[in-house]
């Protein structure tokens, strides 16, 4: 009985633990249904204005400035906040990006109470806008 009990532990530990590493290491992909959404605001320069001044208000903190997902608060968490200068991110549509802005993911909040829709696409330009710039500074 003792024997059993031992194995039935070791493989409930082994389950969480193999669950937990497979989690941690899961990539967020939004639904394909988002590839779908488009953006309201693609092109228009007085949103990506404001997509930047709420970037810098909800944002920074954790996503840092350049948006390279190295802010302060960012640092300190267990998941590390997107990078959105990195390729995973580059390639995903405006959409994807709306959508993960609107659901979040912990550690990410939801933002489909704190920001209007507008707002959530006003940061998609400003993101995208964070991408082309990098791209200028490297020519």
């Amino acid at each position: 009985m003792k024997k059993n009990c031992s194995l039935l532990i070791v493989i409930t530990f082994l389950f969480i633990g193999s669950h937990t590493i497979v989690a941690q290491n899961s990539n967020w992909v939004a639904p394909e249904s988002s590839n779908n959404l488009k953006n309201p605001f693609k092109g228009n320069a007085s949103a990506t204005a404001d997509g930047k001044k709420i970037f810098n208000q909800m944002c920074v903190l954790c996503h840092g400035l350049q948006g390279k997902g190295n802010g302060e608060a960012g640092l300190s968490l267990e998941r590390k906040p997107a990078n959105f200068l990195a390729l995973k991110v580059v390639n995903e549509t405006d959409g994807n990006i709306f959508w993960k802005i609107t659901h979040g993911k912990a550690p990410m909040a939801t933002y489909e109470e704190l920001l209007t829709e507008d707002q959530r696409w006003k940061l998609v330009n400003y993101i995208r806008n964070l991408e082309i710039n990098k791209a200028k500074s490297k020519k």
